[in-house]
């Protein structure tokens, strides 16, 4: 048995973002087809230990992903690893799972947006500059050439390094920071949450009437980035239900305070089928984060590593 180790900078080299956002899109298209066996994850220490798993049933692949996240008090905030094997190999392969995940969140942010947000969208605004935050630019950019960023992050100086990697890396020409997300969001027509705030980080009044908003920080139900006038207002798009109603904050309390109802909400696989309505008014892609975002790079990777 031959064991493949992939480090962050081999993810980042083998993987492009395109690339991420249509292998991901793939696979929420291939979950609506019920391919995936995909149990919900396993967290401990009320989610600073993370166990995902998914099994993709026609190539008789699978991923388990296991994480330690501690936001406080070490960079990376996120590290662990990411187990790729197949049923017809010997060899199976072992990646960084911080890369990982911040490619495939990104990804999805990127398929989302693709899908929700107006044609012609060219500004963003993103709120928190952690560790996320960069394939989340990098992800709307690569569905929407962005001509304007505004970087929003209590912490300015983390703010501006976000700023400068847009600006160099992608070529954003206007880029500026602020620590006023109300005021940052009023003109934005692409919002991305990449925090890991406990009460909503924005009024609805702030938002432009059609904005799309994609919300990744939160993934406990004692986490939330969205004021529940939101999503009473918005067409809600959704990565998996069952994740969701286990996990979103922002979910659980409004439907706890009868904002909206389960019904409301749409699975992202069912949207990229053309399960959405026809685009009015605001739109909001909700992830929670779920395995076969994992399994949809590490297959990737396998292909380029295991001959």
């Amino acid at each position: 048995m031959e064991v493949i180790t992939v480090g962050p900078e081999q993810v980042r080299s083998l993987v492009s973002m395109q690339d991420a956002i249509q292998a991901v899109r793939e696979g929420f298209l291939a979950l609506g087809r019920g391919e995936f066996e995909m149990p919900t994850r396993t967290a401990l220490r009320d989610g600073q230990f993370l166990v995902m798993s998914a099994h993709h049933r026609p190539t008789e692949s699978a991923m388990i992903k296991t994480l330690s996240l501690n936001f406080a008090g070490r960079t990376p905030a996120i590290v662990g690893t990411v187990v790729w094997s197949d049923l017809n190999r010997t060899d199976h392969l072992v990646a960084d799972a911080s890369a990982v995940t911040a490619l495939r969140t990104g990804a999805i942010t990127g398929a989302a947006t693709d899908l929700l947000a107006r044609a012609d969208a060219s500004t963003c605004t993103i709120i928190g500059a952690g560790g996320q935050s960069a394939d989340q630019v990098r992800a709307v950019h690569a569905v929407r050439p962005l001509s304007f960023l505004r970087v929003v992050d209590r912490d300015l100086e983390r703010a501006e390094q976000l700023a400068a990697l847009a600006s160099s890396e992608l070529g954003i020409t206007d880029v500026r920071v602020s620590d006023d997300a109300d005021e940052s969001v009023r003109d934005a027509d692409i919002v991305c949450c990449a925090t890991t705030a406990t009460a909503p980080l924005f009024c609805l009044e702030s938002l432009a009437p059609e904005v799309h908003v994609n919300a990744i920080g939160a993934f406990r139900p004692t986490m939330r980035e969205l004021p529940d006038e939101l999503l009473a207002d918005a067409t809600v798009v959704i990565d998996e239900l069952e994740a969701i109603l286990e996990e979103s904050g922002e979910v659980l309390h409004a439907i706890g305070s009868g904002a909206i109802t389960e019904s409301d909400l749409i699975e992202l696989s069912d949207a990229l089928g053309g399960g959405v309505p026809a685009r009015t008014g605001r739109t909001v892609f909700k992830s929670v984060g779920v395995a076969l975002q994992d399994w949809a790079i590490a297959h990737l990777l396998a292909q380029k590593c295991l001959a």
